[in-house]
């Protein structure tokens, strides 16, 4: 299957997007912001990054640009929860940003799988 990178500060959604992605055989690893996530992506290229967009260190619409700014390819699905503008701006931008999915917390899992589906069949062809 595919090797997705899962970007999120919060250790149980780590952790559960984690298992449950494992659980579909994918290769999975994480990161716990977008300082880690760019230095993981530039050592060892994941086919989709999953990541989260309110997060300390590095937070996740810097993140999609510097990843763009890297690899105008990578495929990228944006998640988050809320923050002062709420879900669906910080998305809105994440989208406008480069991000090809986004996804309000918490995560729909049959929306999710079906996306890295698409991804990584498109990735195939």
């Amino acid at each position: 299957m595919a090797r997705i990178l899962v970007v999120d500060d919060d250790d149980n959604i780590r952790m559960m997007l984690s298992k449950l992605l494992e659980r579909d055989a994918h290769d999975v690893v994480t990161a716990e912001n977008g300082l880690v996530a760019v230095r993981q992506q530039k050592a060892t290229p994941s086919d989709v990054i999953i990541l989260d967009i309110i997060m300390p260190e590095k937070e996740g619409l810097e993140t999609i640009m510097e990843l763009r700014r890297d690899d105008p390819g990578v495929k990228i699905i944006a998640i988050s929860g809320g923050g002062q503008l709420g879900p669906s701006r910080y998305l809105m931008l994440a989208k406008a940003m480069g991000a090809i999915f986004a996804f309000e917390k918490p995560v729909p899992m049959e929306a999710l799988r079906e996306a890295i589906r698409m991804l990584t069949l498109a990735a195939a062809h």
